[in-house]
């Protein structure tokens, strides 16, 4: 059974999830624009309806983590059980969100075993849990598996089990655009392309090879190294960035799964409605 705090958590990750969806103009990915576009427009809106999906298995995931005190490999099992009731849940809310519901379902969980950690200290806790194998998941490969083992990138499982470094380093970025003065969707862009610059995001090695992801890699540190999206010059290369990898069909998508995941973390700590800080 969850509670109140199990709950709470859910909804702070739902928020950060929507608050990534929110941010425009993500380059290369789905966002508010859509909306006016009759081509995509399921596409984004499905995506905010489905994320709403997320916060039951979230919750339970919390609740689990809060019963079992620790990360231990049965912890990890219960999780893995849990997420992909939760994958089949969202699927039929519209779909969407896999690698989102790997990032915030570990570091839900996280938050849930050790409340009084904040940033570094959670997304080691959430590697911890990661690092025991999930001996219930399905034998059959999936395609993030596949691609890491073609191209020797460490995909989302590799990602968690060095305790989210991306998602540290979103957390950073965050800090350093708010203290410079960027406004708080400056700063969350920053933040995402900061991840982009350097993640091998295993869906963009997928559609388009190890040159592809260097090409968007290269274009997010040309946004940053203008300035960042504070700045004239700044959005006007993530403007064409966006035109860019839109007009190529890439998507960055693991980039925002790990903001999502950061935006969670700086939230911390979630309080409570009704009960003391």
């Amino acid at each position: 059974m969850t509670s109140r705090e199990d709950e709470t958590l859910a909804r702070a990750a739902v928020a950060a999830l929507t608050g990534q969806l929110a941010l425009v103009p993500k380059p290369g990915m789905p966002d508010p624009r859509d909306l006016a576009a009759r081509v995509t427009r399921r596409d984004h809106r499905g995506l905010r309806w489905s994320a709403k999906a997320l916060a039951p298995g979230l919750a339970a995931m919390a609740a689990a983590a809060r019963r079992s005190g620790e990360a231990t490999p049965r912890l990890r099992a219960e999780l893995g059980a849990i997420g992909r009731c939760a994958e089949h849940a969202v699927g039929l809310a519209g779909g969407g969100h896999r690698g989102a519901l790997w990032t915030l379902g570990l570091l839900v969980s996280a938050a849930a075993l050790d409340p009084r950690a904040r940033g570094a200290e959670v997304t080691r806790t959430a590697g911890r849990i990661a690092a025991h194998p999930d001996r219930n998941a399905p034998r059959r490969p999936s395609r993030g598996s596949t691609v890491s083992a073609t191209y020797g990138a460490p995909g989302a499982r590799g990602e968690a089990r060095a305790g989210f470094p991306h998602v540290r380093r979103a957390l950073t970025a965050l800090s350093g655009a708010r203290s410079a003065g960027a406004g708080e969707a400056e700063a969350r862009l920053d933040a995402l392309l900061t991840v982009m610059s350097t993640l091998q995001d295993t869906e963009l090695l997928h559609t388009a090879g190890p040159l592809g992801l260097r090409h968007v890699q290269a274009g997010a540190r040309g946004v940053l190294e203008a300035g960042g999206t504070a700045t004239e010059a700044g959005r006007t290369a993530l403007s064409a960035l966006d035109a860019d990898l839109h007009a190529r069909a890439w998507s960055p998508r693991g980039s925002a799964g790990l903001l999502a995941g950061a935006l969670f973390v700086d939230a911390l700590p979630i309080r409570t409605p009704g009960r003391a800080g």
